[in-house]
């Protein structure tokens, strides 16, 4: 009778410990998956750049340094993707930052202000900052969630044992928060 009881205690633990690693497992691909939908978004971003870059070029034959700031800042962040979710934020808040120089500037050539191309591009790199924005938002849930699950008990017990470690947040500095925003229409 006593092995029983033992046996139904082992078979109790080892099902408790199967839960808790198997909920961990799929709090770890969630924030993987959300992370990858910002890799998503920021693709995006990253694509349209060039093209605007090449779409205002020709305007902006003063303000090649502006120029040169957004296409370096785009090198930089497509390049801090592997270098983890800290420098990636810095690198994408950076980003953030020429593009807003390069519209402050676009203000001031009328010309630009009334190109399809132009607008198309801005209106699309609006877009994209706004999911990207909803995809930090979520991987940052996701990652709350994630953390919160290795770091409370019964949980933390096992977590270290098996390799979860903390995630980090994606974080906006807080001037990069906003979306850049223009207005390209003709005054």
């Amino acid at each position: 009778m006593e092995i029983i009881v033992v046996l139904i205690v082992i078979v109790a633990i080892v099902v408790v410990v199967i839960g808790i690693y198997n909920g961990l497992i799929s709090r770890r691909n969630r924030v993987d998956e959300a992370l990858s939908q910002i890799q998503v978004q920021l693709k995006r971003r990253h694509d349209l750049i060039p093209n605007l870059v090449e779409a205002v070029k020709g305007y902006m034959q003063f303000e090649q340094k502006v120029l040169t700031d957004v296409t370096n800042a785009r090198a930089a962040a497509v390049s801090a993707g592997a270098q983890g979710v800290p420098a990636q934020a810095q690198a994408e808040n950076a980003l953030t930052g020429a593009l807003r120089s390069l519209f402050a500037v676009v203000e001031n050539y009328p010309e630009l202000k009334a190109s399809q191309n132009v607008l198309s591009l801005q209106e699309q790199l609006t877009t994209t900052e706004n999911q990207i924005s909803f995809s930090r938002q979520h991987y940052n849930a996701t990652v709350l969630d994630y953390n919160n699950g290795i770091q409370t008990f019964p949980n933390n017990v096992f977590a270290g044992m098996f390799g979860f470690m903390k995630r980090d947040f994606f974080e906006a500095e807080p001037e990069a928060g906003e979306v850049p925003k223009v207005n390209l229409s003709l005054s």
